[in-house]
């Protein structure tokens, strides 16, 4: 990992963690193809970032990343590196493709408890070499909230969020819903927690803050993946969904079902999801819908489901979701446990 601390000094210290993506990315000259740029010249790009009088210092993972190609392993080495840097920062800034932007940022938010410090992924649609980029604002906002402090000098948003559009968001609520425009994430079922305009509009009711701002965070880096991802559509036959919920190499199966939790009321597809529970998988119930809950007693599908075993979602995200049982999963081989887990709010992920 390549780690450049700068020796300046400042009224704040920030880590920009580069991981990949669109936002690192130039144009390079002689082969005219799109390549990362050296982050020695990131006050280059972004020269306004040098009127803010922080230390900004970077590293650059030892491989840069493809959104697409995150893995776990990838959320493991974030997580370290921002346990063994913590003391020395006031906030962190990751720079991360924006594809799977929000399984990282649930991701972290699950592995990191009792946060004090922000840590705020952002990114862009345009490379910041691009005359049109979205990327310097983008960074820009999320470099002054990083490092943002209120009259008691403890950070006003110490929370794990996706900083894009204008807008902050809770990483474990968000989910990209465009690949076009500049506004690429969006939080349908919980406030923004900041909005950049001509100031940034902090929403301090809805913002989370540590019980004790002197207690170091907890890092949580084992992560268990045994988890499946069934999602229901008109026509669907038993084979697919005897594959996913009883796969013996899977522990858990999310099930992203239609509207308020409902799923098909033919005989079989029950009788396979109580099959998959009597073989000790753990079943989540999520909405396809991109707002609302999930709720298994407003009709009769769903109270068969809530009787067979299977837990609620409530308001969750499908990332939000996946991030918290390979969290949950990690930590205990009690299936009972993990089901208990899922029924908390853990890091403001659902909404009870």
């Amino acid at each position: 990992m390549k780690f450049n601390p700068d020796g300046n000094t400042g009224k704040s210290s920030i880590l920009l963690i580069y991981t990949g993506g669109t936002i690192g990315m130039k144009v390079d000259p002689a082969e005219q193809a799109l390549k990362p740029f050296d982050f020695s010249q990131i006050l280059e790009e972004v020269p306004e970032l040098g009127k803010f009088a922080y230390r900004i210092d970077y590293c650059t993972l030892d491989s840069v990343i493809d959104s697409a190609d995150i893995e776990p392993s990838t959320w493991q080495t974030l997580a370290g590196l921002i346990r063994d840097k913590y003391d020395r920062y006031d906030g962190f800034v990751i720079l991360h493709g924006t594809d799977t932007m929000a399984y990282s940022a649930s991701a972290l938010s699950f592995m990191t408890e009792g946060l004090t410090k922000p840590v705020i992924f952002t990114g862009s649609q345009l490379p910041i070499g691009v005359a049109r980029t979205d990327g310097k604002e983008n960074l820009i906002s999320s470099v002054e909230i990083a490092a943002a402090k209120d009259s008691d000098g403890h950070a006003i948003v110490p929370e794990v969020c996706i900083c894009f559009g204008n807008s902050l968001m809770r990483g474990n609520r968000t989910s990209k819903v465009n690949s076009e425009d500049f506004r690429a994430f969006r939080s349908p079922n919980c406030p923004n927690l900041a909005e950049a305009g001509i100031s940034i509009r902090y929403n301090t009711n809805i913002i989370i803050r540590p019980s004790d701002w002197d207690r170091r965070p907890a890092f949580h880096t084992s992560l268990d993946t045994r988890v499946s991802i069934l999602k229901l559509h008109p026509g669907i036959t038993p084979q697919v969904v005897r594959n996913i919920l009883c796969g013996p190499e899977t522990r858990a199966v999310i099930i992203e079902t239609y509207g308020a939790g409902n799923a098909p009321s033919r005989e079989w597809f029950l009788d396979l999801v109580k099959e998959g529970i009597s073989m000790g998988k753990v079943i989540l119930n999520v909405t396809q819908c991109l707002a609302g809950s999930v709720n298994m007693e407003l009709y009769a599908t769903g109270k068969r489901l809530k009787d067979a075993g299977v837990a609620g979602g409530y308001d969750i995200t499908t990332e939000g979701a996946l991030a918290k049982l390979f969290y949950l999963m990690g930590r205990t081989e009690d299936n009972a446990e993990v089901i208990r887990g899922l029924d908390e709010n853990l890091r403001g992920e659902i909404t009870k």
